[in-house]
């Protein structure tokens, strides 16, 4: 089985080289990184990746409008996305409908139990 492919959109490149390793050392994933949401998007539609790992926080084009675009294309409609974000609130559990989100990533997080939590967000066990 080939091993799992992760988007990750996030413009800050030390976070994004952090969770990269994490990812890959610890989940056993391939990753591909973005460091904006114009990027994110592109790479989102060529390389239909198994999830999306977007931060919210962004300077060119926040990731509410990244995950708006993903849900709106026919071809990212449905890879599962999880927002990495340090303001939790706006992302409730109860908004999981309207944001058609996987699951919530808050920072700080802890390097060590990254790419657990994300298995545990998407189900791969």
């Amino acid at each position: 089985m080939a091993a799992k492919c992760v988007l990750l959109i996030d413009d800050e490149k030390y976070l994004s080289s952090v969770i990269r390793v994490c990812l890959e050392k610890l989940g056993g994933w391939r990753v591909l990184t973005a460091e904006s949401g114009r990027e994110g998007l592109q790479l989102a539609q060529s390389e239909q990746p198994d999830a999306v790992l977007l931060d919210v926080m962004m300077p060119d084009m926040d990731g509410l409008a990244v995950l708006q675009a993903l849900k709106e294309s026919p071809c990212t409609q449905n890879i599962p996305v999880i927002v990495l974000t340090a303001k939790v609130q706006p992302f409730a559990p109860e908004d999981d409908g309207q944001f058609k989100i996987a699951g919530v990533l808050a920072k700080p997080f802890d390097p060590m139990t990254l790419a657990q939590q994300v298995s545990e967000m998407l189900n791969w066990f």
